[in-house]
């Protein structure tokens, strides 16, 4: 990103130089108690807003926008505010492929994107990857491996991890992919996070060993 780049707060502290952050809530409530502010001032500092939104979300969504008083039909209107479902963006054809999303987010970055605004304030809800286990270790691969995109854009990237539906383990490989956290409402600078080359390195060794982790994380619902 540029050295230059404004500093951006999000839950009480301001981003600088990182700004891939994972995001762990408890509930929708409690996630819009920490992102709205964030959103609310994205649009005040005349940013780019793109939510990538769980199926079904979109109407909800839109009236939490408007409580918190952003004029959602004009912002999508002047394109400063795009929503898509993330199953659409992140399961193209049913299925999750780490380059195609590498490819899409590279296009989609600030300085890459056509347009007014200075940078993108991007929230992923990451529901869709625990709705089919097999996704999990990709996804973590592919966290990893777009650090390399978001360090060389000033945008910000969140993504929204729901605690009640990851597993400890994906919890814990989530977190060291992400040089930034948000735990209990509070912004950290992640202490648990490893490079991604490095941490790739050890997390495909894991996979080829067939490692504990990856038989649990895709164990059907009925334990099969």
């Amino acid at each position: 990103m540029k050295s230059d780049a404004e500093p951006v707060r999000l839950a009480g502290f301001e981003l600088r130089q990182r700004r891939h952050v994972c995001a762990f809530f408890n509930s929708n409530e409690e996630a819009y108690h920490v992102l709205l502010p964030f959103i609310a001032d994205g649009f005040c500092c005349g940013h780019k807003a793109v939510h990538l939104l769980n199926p079904g979300e979109r109407a909800n969504h839109l009236e939490r926008l408007s409580q918190a008083g952003i004029d959602t039909q004009a912002a999508e209107k002047s394109g400063q505010l795009e929503l898509s479902t993330n199953t659409d963006t992140y399961l193209s054809e049913g299925r999750f492929d780490q380059d195609r999303m590498i490819a899409v987010f590279t296009e989609l970055a600030s300085g890459n994107a056509e347009g007014p605004y200075p940078l993108s304030r991007i929230v992923c809800h990451m529901d869709w990857a625990a709705d089919g286990r097999s996704h999990v270790a990709d996804l973590i691969e592919f966290e990893a491996r777009v650090n390399d995109v978001w360090s060389q854009h000033d945008d910000v990237v969140i993504c929204v991890y729901d605690l009640a539906k990851f597993g400890g383990d994906t919890v814990v490989d989530i977190m060291r992919s992400h040089p930034l956290v948000v735990i209990g409402g509070i912004l950290h600078e992640n202490p648990f996070f490893v490079p991604p080359a490095q941490f790739l390195e050890e997390f495909r060794s894991r996979r080829a060993a067939g490692s504990p982790w990856t038989c649990s994380e895709v164990e059907n619902d009925d334990g099969t």
